[in-house]
């Protein structure tokens, strides 16, 4: 290592490092969740926040950049059928957020390219990238973005029920590959959720979402169902023909029934090119698309030859962001809701405007503290914007436009479900509904109980858990089980529908006894400060749901990432007598209570491994069970804490940075021989 790579890491501030590894590892969990699950827990604009603070890191502390940083890959690896190899890489783009950003871009590419370039400013659309490659006029290949570089996945078979992708072309060119967006349109994205509450199925979070979980699937009728749609936004390589400008491609693939994209302006200089970026942020909301930004792109296919690219990014092209859409509406009234927890929130209603191309009318107002800071009452003018196109959130009060009679909110303190008097809690905002009995605080904590981090259990949803709780059917998650013990009387008074609909969710429920684990069960449980993660860690540390359930709050703080007030907690959750009987009632269920990731030993006890390869004698995940079981931790990436490198066949750069910081390496054999000493 050299001087300065030496001196850039002894002067990283400590609070700079913690930062930059929870933005690594927040980027890294929530690319997977957008990417490999479909499911984003966070939006698209909390997501660029964080990655652009990441950047600003990197930028001032070069020497801190992990080999898993967001900001070395492009995509994310294929994952869920059979890949194809990129023959041109499908590049992301380099996001903007500001007119100055704009206009450097623009000018810069100006004064490298000469005045009279060409720029292009586009719709950028929100939906899932895809290639088609064509050999002599015919569709063979349709394939995603994937890792970007290497290879995406063929989804050859469901892109041809698309009906935007041209099987045929009129012109029956050698090779021609061009690259497009696949996505929803808001009335298509609405007709599936619309199915799948009728169904009593999981509904999407947004079409985007939609549409990438649809490409990506095995069954091509769904594909056909749910109405893709798609645009063609490039020209990726050609042979027996060649276009000399972007908008040239635009004309041949239109004149060849192909669906370009339908909003784009041609300009020359950076206040053309602004304007068309402000024409086109003005029209979202007539789009029946989603759009999240403008592309701003070099129109003539020489100049972008010349420009050429980054690893990550096309030097001729960049993307703006544009800001959260925000409107002017009239508070109506406040809602109140009670929730698994017991915690109240108010929600506001308020007259309904139209942001991002739909109609919102609620949005929630947290808690008391976060009301008294905005300074809102009955019949305030608010300002309400979308969080990253998604969510509706108020930013605040026009108190020029107060009515009269105006008088600050205060929330109830009386439940909205059952009447118990409310209490806020010690030392913090949440206002809290603590009888235990409260329906709502009942069918919120089966619901979570019954999601997917939990049990998994397939086919409920709020308005059945509801049925159930309201029909006397279900008191706690133990009656679940039950509930084929009142097949008859379900089916009799329809509350799971006809015969077969019923006897569907008692086969799930019965299945789920065989597949749920120690860990689901203690999530699905609902204790205080117990999430999947740390279900994990107790059951490795006790062992056993029962385990975990006697261990004293000095017993419970011994476990790492367990401070006092989590231990007191969960200390506090299995000392009340309901939930003892509901443990109870669970373990005669079925259901297991005894971990398979039991800590055995503690010869690798504040020991941090990193694995790469293919390990000759145990899966990856044997060897991450063998090392967490005995005391140590598996980390992603090779750095100065790492104690072992844990090396198989085909090892790649993890192997190179352990040889350059001096970390240990050792083999599969060498890793048992550590634990069987």
């Amino acid at each position: 290592m050299d001087q300065i790579s030496l001196f850039d890491i002894i002067a990283i501030p400590e609070d700079i490092k913690k930062e930059y590894d929870k933005l690594v590892e927040s980027l890294n969990y929530h690319a997977k969740r957008y990417y490999d699950e479909d499911e984003p827990e966070i939006s698209d604009y909390e997501y660029d926040m964080q990655n652009n603070r990441l950047k600003e890191i990197e930028k001032e502390y070069s020497s801190i950049i992990r080999e898993d940083s967001p900001s070395l890959r492009v995509g994310w690896k294929a994952s869920k059928g059979k890949t194809v190899k990129h023959d041109v890489p499908m590049l992301s783009l380099q996001d903007v957020f500001s007119r100055q950003e704009v206009d450097e871009f623009v000018n810069s590419t100006i004064e490298q390219l000469g005045e009279g370039t060409e720029f292009l400013v586009e719709t950028k659309i929100d939906g899932l990238s895809m290639a088609l490659r064509y050999e002599n006029g015919i569709l063979t290949t349709a394939v995603t973005r994937g890792d970007g570089i290497t290879e995406g996945e063929d989804v050859t078979a469901n892109a041809v029920e698309i009906e935007d992708v041209v099987k045929k072309l009129n012109t029956p060119v050698e090779y021609l590959e061009i690259r497009g967006e696949v996505y929803m349109t808001r009335k298509a994205f609405a007709d599936v959720n619309e199915k799948a509450i009728t169904k009593g199925e999981k509904t999407f979070a947004n079409p985007r979402n939609c549409a990438a979980g649809t490409l990506r699937q095995l069954d091509t009728s769904i594909t056909r169902d749910r109405g893709l749609s798609l645009f063609i936004f490039n020209v990726q390589a050609t042979r027996g023909i060649e276009f000399k400008t972007h908008s040239a491609g635009y004309e041949f693939l239109k004149n060849n029934g192909v669906k370009t994209i339908d909003m784009y302006f041609k300009c020359k200089t950076s206040d053309e090119v602004w304007e068309a970026i402000q024409k086109i942020g003005d029209a979202r909301g007539e789009l029946p698309y989603d759009i999240d930004g403008a592309v701003v792109k070099i129109n003539s296919i020489a100049d972008r030859d010349r420009l050429g690219t980054t690893i990550k990014f096309p030097r001729w092209a960049v993307a703006y962001k544009y800001p959260p859409e925000e409107k002017e509406t009239v508070l109506l009234e406040v809602e109140v809701n009670t929730g698994r927890t017991g915690r109240v929130t108010p929600v506001a209603i308020f007259e309904p405007i139209n942001l991002c191309g739909t109609s919102v009318s609620r949005a929630t107002l947290n808690n008391q503290d976060f009301i008294d800071d905005l300074g809102v009452g009955i019949g305030d003018t608010i300002v309400v914007y979308k969080s990253g196109e998604i969510i509706p959130k108020i930013k605040s009060v026009n108190k020029d436009k107060r009515p009269s009679n105006w008088t600050p909110y205060k929330m109830p303190m009386i439940c909205p479900m059952c009447g118990h008097e409310l209490v806020r809690e010690e030392d913090a905002a949440n206002i809290m509904c603590v009888n235990p009995m409260c329906p709502a605080v009942i069918v919120n904590s089966i619901l979570n109980f019954v999601s997917r981090d939990s049990l998994n259990i397939k086919g409920f949803g709020y308005e059945l858990v509801k049925a159930l709780v309201d029909g006397g059917f279900v008191k706690d998650f133990a009656d679940i089980f039950s509930l084929k013990e009142k097949r008859d009387e379900l089916i009799e008074k329809k509350v799971l529908g006809l015969a077969k609909n019923t006897d569907k969710l008692l086969d799930s429920i019965e299945a789920t006894k065989a597949t749920a684990t120690a860990e689901n069960v203690l999530t699905g449980l609902g204790v205080p400060n117990v999430g999947k993660a740390t279900s994990r860690e107790l059951l490795k540390h006790f062992g056993s749901i029962n385990k975990v359930a006697e261990a004293s709050v000095e017993e419970l703080v011994e476990v790492g990432d367990i401070g006092l007030i989590s231990a007191q907690s969960i200390y506090n959750f299995f000392q009340e007598e309901q939930n003892k009987q509901l443990l109870a009632n669970l373990e005669m269920a079925g259901l297991c209570f005894t971990s398979n990731n039991v800590k055995v030993g503690s010869s690798l006890d504040g020991m941090t491994f990193v694995i790469t390869g293919t390990l000759p004698s145990m899966t990856r995940d044997e060897a991450v069970k063998i090392i967490e079981s005995n005391g140590g931790k598996v980390s992603g990436s090779v750095s100065k804490k790492t104690t072992y490198l844990l090396e198989g066949a085909d090892a790649g750069s993890k192997a190179t940075k352990a040889r350059t910081l001096g970390v240990a390496i050792i083999s599969a054999a060498e890793l048992l021989s550590m634990v069987e000493a």
